[in-house]
């Protein structure tokens, strides 16, 4: 079983190992993350912002729950599932028959959002991958958790996308290749080294999603590749979606943001193990290094005068808030001292005032305001929803922001300081939401359940605050594959007239066309990892 795009049509495909032909499942049609359960009579997958599963001979597709950008799921013999539901917070549990959904997991500090979940062939235990709340899904501790009990053990410190073999062995995914531990599910410890036993698997740099899978009777497929390289393109879209391309170089760009007055831009690039920020000039067409300190600087907000940039950093730990002059001169200042993670989001107009996101183990991400006169932070919107990507209105007496409140995430706004009346402004799923710098005009993105796959709307609707606050109707600019890199952080920007917006578009690579098939894989496994297994 697995996904396949014949034209722009994405779905699941079923073929046995003695067969030559492969037939569609039908209703899977948008499918990704395909799983089977225990007895091996049903697939589970997402679609459309849902988790559901289907007959694996065919019949109805039964919609389980919701899930917004899905990281994984896993079916147990006890007839629970457990997932990844988002790109925010802890695992969940539904019950495969449906029905709610209930947490699983929870965050501990300086989590990122645990994925990739792997019950244990008995089912009272879970393996899951964790990434730092500063890191990417590449990178993550790999742990083991008895189902029930919050207590976890770390069994592996740099790994992804776990599974247990009946061989006797973890494996995951490190660095593009396949790793294999000895391993006791009794004691839920590893019992030796980690060796190498597959190189070249396909793996994604951000999700670490690793492109493998391993039956129980031995075989092992999967996709060759190693770990993607991601080479994006800045790109201006107008308003009825025409592109032009900027002359930077292809790099892993990433939340790149205009100057005020629109003559710079500057943009995270990732290479190696870090991640900085750069500065690019459009007249000289110039691209130059603004950050040299930390493993990841990144999110960046101008402030209005563009003399300074904000960012995250994890220069001196947990990814929190500094700022630097933007003419490169002196160095990082920190403006907030925090043990959980921050994303600094949106200036008010006079300076004075920083709306950012903050990520706790308890309510997950609110809306924060930092107060430059005495650094005082104070938090606006903190609920148990994830509330991200607040954008201060040009005059500074509103607030936009995306939040999951109703199941999926949707644009509102709500009047600052005191929050008071709330506009929904979305009403088919949004985020991202930007202000035209007139002040009449919001936009924001439509098509988050099409994460990294078939692209997303641009959205706009006009908007006046005076004698009261009003909307009017959403309407479509353009539509196309532009990155949609975090519910955190906005992926793009306007031009100061509104005219333009800049995105970040991936180069498009050829898409696989060949699975790999191992038989009898575990006998190669025990003899480069010896377990004790017999």
């Amino acid at each position: 079983m697995y996904v396949a795009s014949h034209g722009s049509a994405q779905q699941l495909y079923l073929r046995a190992l003695d067969s030559l032909e492969a037939k569609p499942i039908p209703g899977t049609e948008g499918a990704g993350e395909p799983f089977f359960s225990p007895d091996g009579q049903w697939l589970g997958f997402f679609a459309g912002e849902k988790l559901k599963k289907v007959p694996i001979l065919g019949g109805p597709t039964v919609t389980l729950g919701d899930a917004q950008q899905p990281r994984g799921a896993s079916w147990s013999a006890q007839g629970l599932i457990a997932l990844a539901p988002t790109t925010v917070g802890a695992l969940q549990q539904v019950p495969d028959a449906g029905g709610t959904q209930e947490s699983l997991t929870r965050l501990e500090k300086g989590d990122g959002n645990q994925r990739w979940p792997s019950f244990l062939p008995d089912g009272k235990a879970l393996l899951f991958a964790v990434p730092s709340a500063a890191g990417s899904g590449a990178h993550a501790q790999i742990v083991v958790q008895t189902i029930g009990k919050s207590d976890r053990r770390i069994l592996v410190k740099d790994g992804t996308d776990p599974r247990y073999a009946p061989s006797g062995h973890l494996i995951y995914a490190q660095g593009g290749n396949l790793m294999a531990v000895p391993f006791d599910t009794t004691r839920l410890t590893v019992t030796g080294p980690a060796v190498p036993v597959v190189e070249g698997i396909l793996q994604s740099p951000i999700t670490g999603a690793s492109q493998y899978s391993i039956s129980n009777t031995g075989s092992l497929v999967y996709i060759s590749g190693g770990v993607a390289e991601l080479q994006k393109r800045l790109v201006w879209v107008d308003r009825k979606g025409v592109e032009q391309l900027l002359p930077a170089p292809a790099r892993d760009y990433g939340f790149a943001k205009l100057s005020p007055d629109g003559r710079r831009l500057a943009a995270s690039i990732s290479g190696g193990s870090t991640t900085d920020i750069w500065l690019y000039d459009l007249a000289r067409d110039a691209l130059t290094r603004l950050t040299f300190l930390g493993s990841l600087n990144a999110m960046v907000a101008w402030t209005p005068d563009g003399k300074r940039i904000a960012f995250g950093s994890t220069k001196e730990g947990p990814l929190n808030i500094f700022w630097q002059s933007s003419d490169g001169s002196g160095g990082l200042e920190r403006l907030i001292t925090s043990d959980v993670s921050q994303i600094p989001n949106s200036w008010s107009r006079d300076g004075q005032l920083l709306a950012f996101t903050s990520n706790t183990p308890t309510t997950g991400y609110d809306v924060w305001v930092l107060r430059l006169s005495d650094r005082k932070a104070l938090p606006f919107l903190q609920t148990s929803f994830n509330e991200t990507t607040p954008s201060f209105s040009p005059e500074g007496h509103w607030l936009a922001y995306a939040s999951g409140e109703s199941g999926r995430y949707e644009v509102y706004v709500q009047p600052y300081p005191e929050p008071g009346g709330k506009w929904q402004i979305s009403t088919e799923g949004g985020t991202e939401p930007e202000w035209n710098r007139n002040g009449r005009e919001l936009f924001y993105r439509n098509g988050r359940e099409l994460f990294y796959r078939n692209g997303a709307k641009m959205m706009a609707l006009d908007v006046s605050t005076q004698p009261s606050f009003a909307v009017g109707k959403a309407r479509m600019l353009f539509e196309g594959q532009y990155d949609l890199l975090s519910a955190q952080y906005s992926s793009y920007d306007v031009s100061p007239d509104g005219q333009r917006f800049l995105m970040l578009k991936t180069n498009e690579q050829a898409a696989p066309t060949q699975i790999n098939v191992v038989l009898n894989w575990f006998e190669e496994v025990k003899q480069k990892a010896p377990s004790g297994t017999k």
